[in-house]
């Protein structure tokens, strides 16, 4: 009876055994093939779902470096009273700004010293719900110091640098996406960019940038905020005495003039002026409503508007 339960015993316990090595082996090859499948369908989504090459370096860039954003300030030039195009602008831009994955992009409007009591409160009531208004310390002009006061102040009263500082006119569409992609690849010191004048000129090294929307690089602004040169000669065409203060401190080396994609509305300054075309970064002399809706249906801002019950249009 003993030799028989230790026989059975045995038997009982080799088997035990058997399942054991049968149970890790089937433990193992099953671990083999899932760590097989998952290699190959890391293979294939790789093929699948890389980014193809493609022929633009900035399209390669907003790909792949999305962390070295660009910044840039765009300071609208207006005036306290323009509260309608104020308004009409930020639908414009904003609708704009969050979809550049290259850039992050501030907007202000910027005017001189409030001189009205409608204004203080008006005005107040913006900065309160905005806050994308800079309030220079000048009598309102355009052609007597208010962009040197602009320029010069942004170093003394800004927390923070930007990469680029933008002057613009408040009747000029700008295209951020675009314009942020054409800067991308510049270099970010020493740069001055935009529509060189005259119109037929493509050498960004003579004479200067249309005021319908320039970009100097921050130690650019810096420059003119310190240097004698700008702070003594300040009256006359703002654009123009730009680029004759770089010109005479041998400042922006790097110069960039971005025709066609930068024009006047077609019809309004002779050889400044062109057709729309779908590369445009900047459309300028837009002065009448019908001129800006012409802009906005060409390049149909509304496509992003979804169908909803309750729009009855």
């Amino acid at each position: 009876m003993h030799k028989y339960i230790n026989s059975f015993e045995l038997h009982f316990l080799t088997r035990i055994k058997l399942l054991r090595m049968l149970r890790i082996r089937l433990i193992q090859a099953t671990l083999t093939s899932i760590v097989i499948l998952l290699l190959i369908f890391f293979i294939v989504f790789d093929i699948k779902y890389k980014s193809p090459l493609t022929n633009s370096s900035i399209t390669s860039i907003t790909l792949h470096n999305t962390s070295t954003q660009l910044t840039l300030l765009i300071g609208i030039l207006t005036r306290p009273d323009t509260y309608d195009r104020r308004h009409f602008l930020r639908l414009i831009y904003g609708t704009q700004t969050q979809s550049i994955p290259t850039a992050k992009i501030d907007i202000k409007f910027v005017f001189c010293n409030l001189t009205k009591p409608e204004q203080r409160i008006l005005v107040s009531l913006e900065i309160m719900r905005f806050n994308d208004i800079i309030i220079l310390n000048c009598h309102e002009n355009m052609n007597q110091g208010k962009t040197y006061t602009y320029l010069s102040t942004l170093p003394r009263v800004l927390s923070t640098r930007y990469d680029y500082v933008m002057k613009a006119d408040d009747d000029v569409y700008l295209r951020l996406k675009p314009l942020a992609f054409s800067l991308y690849p510049l270099p970010r010191n020493d740069t001055y960019y935009g529509f060189v004048i005259p119109c037929p000129s493509v050498n960004p090294f003579v004479n200067y940038m249309s005021g319908m929307g320039f970009v100097l690089s921050w130690d650019l602004v810096e420059w003119i905020g310190s240097s004698s040169i700008p702070k003594n000669d300040t009256f006359g065409p703002e654009d123009k005495l730009v680029g004759k203060w770089l010109n005479s401190g041998k400042k922006a080396k790097n110069r960039f003039s971005n025709k066609p994609a930068m024009y006047d509305y077609p019809g309004t300054n002779g050889r400044c002026s062109h057709d729309l075309i779908p590369d445009t970064i900047a459309v300028h002399r837009l002065k009448r409503w019908d001129q800006w809706l012409h802009v906005l249906r060409f390049f149909n801002v509304t496509k992003e508007v979804e169908l909803s019950k309750l729009y009855n249009v």
